[in-house]
């Protein structure tokens, strides 16, 4: 490792060279209390800028051992890290001008959530934060003056700001990581009293707006109906209550515009825990909660939606059903079952972006259309039996018919913004009225068995020279090295925001993946996705074997197996269903 100094004279010695003498720079730096890793150098001042990162040893970071001990209080701690050296960096900014992307100073940009990011990660002894910087230039030659006051001057402020314990509010660090474990607390009681939801008396529900997910501000605080109220003693903060939704199937009904979408949507990312001052910090969900919705047109690989469509007119198998392009219908039953094959304990759905004849058939239609000629056995007569016969629960909100009444365990109307229970008052009303058919036979839970295969992937690596087992880690070439002379190259990815990605010309699209929170899970996903296509399991593993080895390595060697020759930063961690979601919606 070379020292800062050392690092100086080089820099001066490039100065007003070819932008592409930067190069030199790469390595590690020791910068007193912490290590200054160049670890790749843009190609010129209008290329993507250059990727660093700064190691501190935790001994010398000086946080409490109890902040970063238990994995719920490491996350908010990084978190809190991440977003302390987001504000510190934005101060500089662009501070040193030139072309193209000069001077830009940025790491990842936290939303509402709290997700585990590769901009900072606590580990191995001490804290790695990741970040981008600009190398300044004139036109295309350095300008090494611009990239010293950086890295000599805004950049130490920065990190002595930021990673070291005596330079923090200690209140709010504090209150960061116990927010985390009261949070814990609310999911481990969850588990423990048979529930699926808890929404906190006094939580704020709407947003800010369609593009912002601040809360709004003076809307109705949520209140729990006394029927539903439970109270839950946390380790910091005390007694808590608030609503608590028994497993089951849970109905959600009311006039438009009285907030039942709202729920629903507080509900679909309390799959994640919320920075404090969010307003959903303690609506928490059952954390393998399934958003499911239609998805007219996406593409349905192998799917096995016997349980929902059968008989079709063309004769085609839907045990074992493809398509390039789906019906509303078909779409949604295949959402069904990956849920299922996702390990999902409950299933979130809103009427309106959901297929009204996979939902409900009412009585007339029936008569009308005999069940003989009509493929599709809908949600409502399955509901029950997935929760009694594989345990999974239902939260349904549904303006539109009134045959959910009759299988709904918990029905809470919407007044005002307000739930009220009228369970009691509804299954009165039930008895006077005719009830419609609410559960089919043949009720059966699919196998998950067919193994998982990618169109020529196997043969595309051989031609391209790719070494699949040596490439994971850089193989033992070392990372960015080459293999007979030539470069190993791998499948190139595009990110597109949090919608979709692109790996080399086939394109994910995760639009409506509703339940990610940030663009940076979907840059992970597409890392776990080009992983997945290299390991050569082609016709080997199942769907659910491949994400378990994808989770795996995740969870045990961290974002370096899925990386080239770095772990960038702008990756956030995804949830098992949202591998599942990204592994069934790519077309290869």
């Amino acid at each position: 490792m070379k020292s800062s100094n050392e690092l100086r004279t080089l820099l001066r010695s490039i100065d007003r060279k070819s932008y592409p003498a930067y190069k030199a720079l790469s390595g590690a730096y020791q910068f007193g209390a912490y290590v200054l890793v160049i670890d790749h150098v843009q190609g010129d001042p209008f290329a993507s800028p250059s990727s660093v990162h700064i190691e501190v040893s935790l001994k010398q970071a000086g946080f409490p051992e109890a902040y970063y001990q238990e994995a719920c209080s490491r996350i908010a701690l990084e978190d809190f890290l991440t977003r302390r050296f987001g504000s510190q960096v934005e101060a500089y900014n662009f501070k040193a001008g030139g072309s193209g992307k000069s001077g830009l100073l940025s790491t990842a940009r936290c939303g509402q959530e709290v997700l585990e990011r590769s901009a900072c990660q606590i580990g191995a002894g001490k804290i790695t934060a990741r970040f981008h910087i600009g190398f300044p230039a004139f036109g295309r030659t350095i300008d090494a003056g611009g990239l010293e006051k950086i890295l000599f001057e805004y950049l130490p402020a920065c990190v002595e700001n930021s990673f070291f314990y005596r330079k923090l509010d200690k209140k709010k660090t504090e209150e960061a990581v116990y927010l985390a474990e009261d949070q814990k607390a609310v999911r481990d009681y969850l588990k423990k009293e048979g529930l699926v939801a808890f929404v906190a008396n006094g939580a704020i529900l709407p947003r800010k707006s369609g593009v912002s997910d601040l809360p709004m501000r003076d809307c109705v605080p949520f209140v729990s109906p006394s029927s539903m109220e439970k109270t839950i003693t946390l380790p910091h903060r005390g007694q808590m209550s608030g609503m608590a939704v028994p497993k089951g199937i849970t109905l959600i009904v009311g006039g438009g515009y009285h907030g039942k979408s709202t729920l629903l949507s507080a509900l679909q990312m309390g799959v994640y825990n919320h920075i404090a001052g969010d307003g959903r910090e303690f609506v928490i969900t059952e954390e393998t909660a399934v958003k499911l919705r239609a998805e007219e047109g996406r593409a349905i690989r192998n799917a096995d939606i016997s349980l929902f469509i059968n008989d079709l007119p063309n004769k085609k198998n839907t045990s074992s059903f493809s398509t390039e392009d789906a019906s509303g219908s078909t779409s949604q039953a295949a959402g069904v079952v990956e849920g299922i094959e996702a390990g999902t304990k409950l299933f979130l759905i809103d009427e309106d972006t959901s297929a009204t004849n996979f939902m409900v058939r009412d009585d007339f239609m029936q008569e009308v259309i005999q069940r003989e000629k009509e493929p599709i056995t809908p949600f409502l007569e399955r509901a029950g039996d997935l929760y009694e016969k594989a345990g999974i629960s239902t939260i349904l909100v549904a303006g539109s018919s009134g045959a959910f009444f009759y299988i709904a365990h918990k029905i809470l109307q919407m007044d005002s913004y307000r739930p009220v229970d009228i369970t009691e008052r509804v299954k009165m009303l039930c008895r006077e009225y005719k009830a419609p058919r609410i559960q089919a036979p043949g009720f059966f839970l699919p196998e998950f068995q067919t193994p998982l295969v990618f169109h020529n992937t196997e043969k595309n690596n051989r031609d391209r020279g790719f070494s699949q087992r040596g490439n994971a880690r850089g193989g033992k070439y070392g990372r960015g090295g080459q293999e007979n002379g030539s470069v190993r190259e791998r499948k190139k990815i595009k990110t597109l925001g949090k919608d979709m990605f692109s790996i080399d010309r086939e394109t994910v699209d995760l639009r409506y993946a509703e339940q990610l929170a940030d663009g940076e899970q979907t840059a992970a996903l597409a890392y776990l996705l080009r992983f997945a296509l290299e390991q050569g399991t082609e016709g080997k593993k199942t769907m659910r074997q491949t994400v378990e080895l994808l989770w795996k390595t995740l969870e045990t060697r961290g974002w370096e197996p899925f990386c080239s020759s770095y772990v960038p930063c702008g990756l956030a961690k995804p949830r098992k269903q949202e591998i599942f979601a990204c592994l069934n919606r790519y077309r290869g």
